[in-house]
This record gives C-alpha cells, sequence and structure tokens, in this order.
C-alpha cells in the first residue's frame, strides 16, 4: 500500500464513505507509517479504508477476472509477476526484451483494488475506477474474504481469487522492514522534517501479536481464505508460499490451469513455464533496471525485493517471540482445521 497510503497522507485528510463515520472507529496510532482504523474486525491504513467501502459499493466483477490476494509481505509481489506473466504470455512471452515486468515494476503491471479505489478522485467514488482496463483482468487485494465486494464472492460470479498465504512469523519480519523503509521514504519525503526514530522489533512484535497490523490479524486473514477455498476450491484457490518456493514450475502449472490459461503440451515441451519463473524469480526481478532505480510513490522499487525465503524469521526473531507467536496463532486456530506448515492434502 506504499502508493496509494503515501499519496493520501501528503494530500491531508481522508473522508470516509458516507455510511461509515471513520472517527468513530476504533484507531490505533502506534504502528507507523499511517494510523490505523479498525473494520470489519481488521485494522486499516486510514488512506486506505476508503478505497475498500467504495469498492466494496462500486467495483464491477467481470466473469474472467482473476484476484490476487494476500496478507501484505506474504508473496504479494512475486505472485503478481507470476500470474501476470503466465496469462498474458501469448502476448508477451517470457523471453521476449520487451516483456512489461522488464520495464515495469509487478505494483505497476497488477493494481490493487483498493489502492485504485482509494487513489480515484471523489467524482469517481461510487463507480468503478476499474472499468476501463480490458479483460482479462488480473487485480490485487489485501482485503479479507469476508470484506471483498459482494458481486466478487456471490455464486455465479465466474470470476476467479488466487490466495498466498505464508507463515506469520516470516510475514511479521518482512512487516516489520517494510514498514521501517516506508516511514524512512515518508522522512525523506518531508524535506527539512527529522527523521523518526527506528521502529524497533519489539515495537512491532506487540502490536503484531495483537492483530494491530495493516490487514491483521494475519491469521484471520488466511484463514477466511482458506475456509472459503474448501467451500469454493473451483472459484478460490489457496497457496502456500513455502510450498512455491519449493516447487516453483509446478505452482505456476496449477496457477494457469487455475486462471483456465493451461500451459499446453507445445508450451510444456518448450519449457515455457519454466521460463514464466525464470522471469519472476527474485534475482531475476531485482537485477531489473526498474526495480533498482524505480519508485512506488517515493518507496523505493528495490523495497519490494528483499530475501524472498521462507524462515528468515529465524535471524530477527528470538525462540522467545516465536515461541509466543505460533502459541497465539494456534490458540486463534483451534478447531478450525488449518494449520501453518501443513500441507495442502493434510491441512
Amino acid at each position: 500500500y506504499s502508493s496509494a497510503s503515501g499519496a493520501r497522507t501528503r494530500a491531508g485528510p481522508v473522508a470516509a464513505s458516507p455510511d461509515v463515520d471513520m472517527a468513530e472507529l476504533p484507531l490505533e496510532t502506534r504502528c507507523p507509517p499511517t494510523p490505523l482504523r479498525q473494520y470489519g474486525g481488521f485494522w486499516w491504513p486510514e488512506p486506505i479504508l476508503p478505497g475498500v467501502l467504495a469498492a466494496r459499493a462500486g467495483f464491477e466483477p467481470r466473469p474472467s477476472d482473476v484476484f490476487l490476494a494476500s496478507f501484505p509481505k506474504s508473496g504479494t509481489t512475486w505472485l503478481k509477476a507470476l500470474a501476470f506473466a503466465a496469462l498474458h504470455r501469448a502476448d508477451h512471452p517470457p523471453r521476449a526484451p520487451g516483456h512489461p515486468l522488464r520495464r515495469r515494476n509487478p505494483h505497476d503491471c497488477v493494481e490493487f483494488l483498493e489502492g485504485l479505489f482509494a487513489l480515484s478522485p471523489s467524482p469517481v467514488k461510487g463507480g468503478d475506477v476499474f472499468a476501463a482496463h480490458p479483460s482479462p483482468r488480473v487485480i490485487a487485494t489485501h482485503i479479507p474474504y469476508s470484506l471483498l465486494p459482494e458481486r466478487v464472492t456471490a455464486e455465479g460470479a465466474g470470476c476467479k481469487v488466487v490466495y498466498v498465504c505464508r507463515d506469520p512469523k516470516d510475514a511479521f519480519v518482512s512487516t516489520w522492514m517494510f514498514a521501517n523503509k516506508m516511514v524512512e521514504a515518508a522522512a525523506d519525503n518531508n524535506g527539512d522534517s527529522p527523521p523518526p526514530p527506528p521502529y524497533t522489533i519489539d515495537e512491532m512484535f506487540e502490536l503484531f501479536c495483537d492483530g494491530r497490523c495493516t490487514c491483521g490479524p494475519q491469521w484471520h486473514h488466511v484463514l477466511g481464505y482458506w475456509e472459503a477455498s474448501r467451500r469454493q476450491p473451483e472459484k478460490v484457490l489457496f497457496l502456500r508460499y513455502e510450498e512455491m518456493l519449493r516447487d516453483p514450475v509446478g505452482n505456476v502449472r496449477k496457477l494457469a490451469e487455475f486462471m483456465g490459461c493451461a500451459f499446453s503440451v507445445e508450451e510444456e515441451a518448450a519449457g515455457v513455464a519454466e521460463e514464466v519463473v525464470e522471469l519472476c524469480s527474485m534475482d531475476t526481478l531485482k537485477n531489473m533496471e526498474v526495480n533498482k532505480n524505480g519508485t512506488q510513490n517515493h518507496v523505493r522499487n528495490e523495497a519490494f525485493f528483499r530475501k524472498g525465503v521462507a524462515g528468515d524469521w529465524s535471524n530477527h526473531m528470538t525462540p522467545e517471540m516465536a515461541a509466543r507467536l505460533d502459541k497465539i496463532v494456534e490458540d486463534a486456530l483451534r478447531g478450525s482445521g488449518f494449520a501453518f506448515g501443513a500441507t495442502a492434502e493434510s491441512a
């Protein structure tokens, strides 16, 4: 949400939807870079919440739409790249020198539903700011399943949803690091204002454990999509970041088939699935000129490409912190049938 939240923060106060009084919603000011408001059981950056409400009211899905959903810092950028490259490979072969992902950041190729609605001019509110986008549209979102526009989740809607989940500990560490990068970017943009003190991992940890972070609680966000995937597997594809790392080609095949653009026998023989994975790999994307020097509204594109691994939390969290978060998540998920770290078959 760097681009939307950054722009709105500088532009001044944001008006809530007419039927939601922003000032009446629970407020959390300890999670930078912007205050959070609780709505629908989840915490939202104040600049983004109006976009969530506007999308719920005005978005008109198409049967060919593909939504890429995730909790922040859970493989969003990678999923955007993989889905975009796979869905549009006929027009943009992965090896083509002019491929959009070689010239643009994945977040520019696949926009956020709530982010674009939040940034749209006020006269557009209530309308569909995605209406001009040609089909098939790939649209990203951090909105929990329970708060997606009803036209998207309704039976017979036709559109599909792909969700990627990540171990809470890795999601937490990545969230903490990215929050500091956003705070630094905001400070740099404020010119003469003194930079704020670093946002410590202990401060972030307390809030994360309490679910008080962007789109938190993380485990409730994940559970909503997992339950939806069990009810409607033909509509919601549930992917695990760790499994994608272990078998990226197999998961890209699964993703393409789910989106309705399975790799043909000829494409498989030519290694097109492998080409998509190579184009979208962390090393390839990180070394693109646009991702080394470009920005997402003052947040450098390189901030979206850290390590792309599983288990890095152990380099930042103490064993006690890890055990505490594991216990919180375990207690919250007890009886649901879902567990982080389980395979798709055993979950």
